[in-house]
């Protein structure tokens, strides 16, 4: 699957999590939730502005010099905001978002199989902390990749084009994958298996992750991405099934 089907699985995924009750009712808890997160966290970040200010550079009198004080003002401002919407959609993802992006991943699966298949009962605590720990590295990784990134577009004129088109790209695929990782980590494939998967199917992720680039509906279209992104591990499991028992039999 490339680009183009990514594209279309999410907005699949998107318009089907809409027309079903439940999963409509859980995509838009994981939206409020988000909302509310990043609302409060950019709310006491920015209430701190003056204070962080006057830290790094006591407002001039000279009106000469007070021009760069404010563009420099603004510049943190608006570092801040990005600092605390990407904290606040880590912590809300981490610690809250994990849960509903599983049950929705459940629930998908169910309506479209009939079944949830998973190997192993755990206890709720256990399967809290099992979804954690895979969603640290999905999660984490991307921000060391854009950070470093940023750091190199910063350093040079040369590389500042290049970051500014590769940071977006970066991060909508991880997050992306992040989504389509659910329903194989539940099925406690091993890590390397799965980042392997992820590393083959790079231009579907791009094309996945594309809608979560347009402003003001990002996060409602990453609140029902794991709807999309069951079905499409769900298609390619099925896929991979039919060439498996298509393929001639080895041997004498």
């Amino acid at each position: 699957m490339g680009l183009v089907n990514g594209i279309i699985l999410n907005l699949r995924g998107f318009w089907f999590g809409c027309r079903t009750g439940k999963l409509l009712f859980w995509g838009l808890m994981r939206f409020l939730m988000v909302m509310i997160i990043t609302g409060f966290l950019i709310g006491l970040i920015l209430a701190y502005h003056d204070a962080v200010m006057a830290l790094i550079w006591t407002k001039p009198q000279s009106p000469w010099i007070a021009w760069l004080w404010y563009l420099v003002s603004w510049i943190i401002a608006t570092l801040l905001f990005v600092l605390g919407a990407l904290f606040s959609y880590l912590i809300s993802q981490i610690f809250f978002s994990v849960l509903i992006m599983d049950l929705m991943s459940r629930m998908t699966e169910r309506i479209m199989t009939g079944e949830v298949i998973d190997p192993a009962k755990v206890s709720w605590w256990k399967l809290f902390v099992y979804l954690v720990k895979q969603e640290i590295p999905r999660s984490i990784l991307p921000v060391i990749i854009v950070m470093v990134l940023m750091i190199l577009g910063w350093s040079s004129v040369v590389f500042a084009p290049i970051v500014t088109i590769l940071s977006p790209c970066i991060t909508v695929i991880f997050l992306a994958w992040d989504n389509t990782d659910l329903l194989p980590a539940r099925r406690m494939a091993s890590f390397r298996k799965r980042l392997g998967l992820f590393l083959q199917s790079i231009p579907f992720h791009l094309g996945f992750g594309l809608p979560f680039l347009v402003p003001g509906l990002n996060i409602l279209f990453l609140s029902f991405a794991p709807v999309g992104a069951t079905l499409y591990q769900l298609e390619r499991m099925k896929a991979a099934e039919k060439g498996a028992q298509e393929a001639p039999p080895t041997g004498s």
